[in-house]
């Protein structure tokens, strides 16, 4: 890939769902839930070979910046930004366009999330070039669509319209919201439907030009960051009154053509306790953990201990247990999507 393409890794997001083990200062992206590195340093490594490191921002905010710093100590110091509030999608995408249009007006950009798994790095930076390639012969929005495995509530969902010829690609009918789970039976049944991944790909002529069209509040703000002299001043002064939204809702469902290029890699989102499950050691009775366990009369249990303490199960089914240096979880495995609720009532200094 040439000196024209550039990265933006959203890694700000607070993780709640791994509570305890994620915390407001350490959320799941600076978790290392499948090897020795973080999701966030696998996020940056994968983009080894394919985009240079002066052309990578990772975008977190000021309770995470300094551990982003600490676990990417070679990265470009003027890479990393914090975000002085969390606006949502839309406003941290509008930052990075700005501080990259600043760079290569010319540049053609890829916007990832920093806690996804994707293990299959060959094939991600081919699926890359092919979506850049779309981008820039098309000058359309680009977002890369997971076939679905099952009929998930929990993301968003792509329709697929008309192949677009020579690209293994499909111009986007519209983009679903979160779905009840009979809806999404539907999507998928159809066949025509992806998992919106958030990962998108396009040049930053055609998102400056989307943004003008479709959200010309934070066109402006764009225009203002791309020209200052002082984007850290202007940061600070103006980035926390930019309205909250998704950049699915500011641009992408409003655009005149956007494009779903399918992924040939393969793809978690990893949102939960029992999500991360298939990823740990496999046991006895349906049984997955991290550490040494010693089971009795239980099954369907998910285990994990920070310090790989021994931990002991009796004639207990279906639990997720997960224990810290300072706080233990013990929960229903169905109830795992309400931990992130339930970390509002404990105490501050545990959150």
């Amino acid at each position: 890939m040439s000196n024209d393409f550039y990265a933006l890794i959203l890694a700000g997001g607070s993780g709640e769902r791994f509570w305890p083990l994620s915390r407001k200062a350490t959320p799941k992206q600076l978790l290392r839930l499948f090897s020795s590195q973080s999701l966030v340093e696998e996020t940056v490594r994968r983009l080894d070979g394919f985009v240079p490191q002066e052309n990578t921002l990772i975008l977190t905010n000021h309770e995470q910046e300094a551990a982003i710093r600490a676990l990417l100590p070679e990265h470009p110091e003027n890479n990393i930004l914090a975000e002085p509030a969390k606006r949502d999608t839309a406003a941290a995408i509008a930052l990075g366009v700005g501080i990259i249009a600043a760079r290569n007006p010319s540049a053609t950009m890829v916007v990832l999330p920093a806690d996804h798994r994707i293990a299959n790095k060959a094939a991600f930076q081919a699926d890359l070039q092919s979506a850049a390639t779309i981008a820039q012969t098309s000058g359309d929005l680009i977002a890369i669509g997971i076939t679905p495995t099952w009929a998930c509530p929990g993301f968003g969902y792509i329709e697929r319209g008309r192949e677009i010829e020579n690209f293994e690609a499909y111009e986007v009918i519209r983009f679903r919201e979160k779905p009840d789970p009979d809806l999404a039976e539907t999507f998928v049944r159809s066949g025509n439907f992806y998992w919106n991944a958030g990962i998108f790909i396009w040049s930053v002529n055609s998102i400056l030009t989307a943004f003008n069209r479709h959200a010309p509040d934070l066109a402006e703000f764009v225009a203002a960051l791309r020209h200052s002299s002082d984007k850290k001043k202007l940061l600070s002064e103006r980035f926390q009154s930019l309205r909250k939204t998704s950049i699915d809702y500011a641009i992408m469902e409003k655009a005149s053509r956007a494009i779903v290029k399918p992924a040939r890699f393969d793809w978690d989102d990893v949102g939960s306790w029992t999500a991360l499950s298939k990823y740990l050691e496999q046991l006895p009775g349906n049984n997955a953990a991290n550490c040494p366990v010693t089971l009795e009369a239980a099954s369907n249990n998910i285990v994990f201990s920070d310090s790989k303490l021994h931990i002991v199960l009796l004639g207990v089914n279906d639990l997720v247990v997960v224990q810290t240096a300072d706080a233990t979880l013990v929960c229903h495995r169905h109830d795992v999507e309400k931990i992130k609720k339930l970390v509002q009532l404990i105490p501050e200094e545990l959150q």
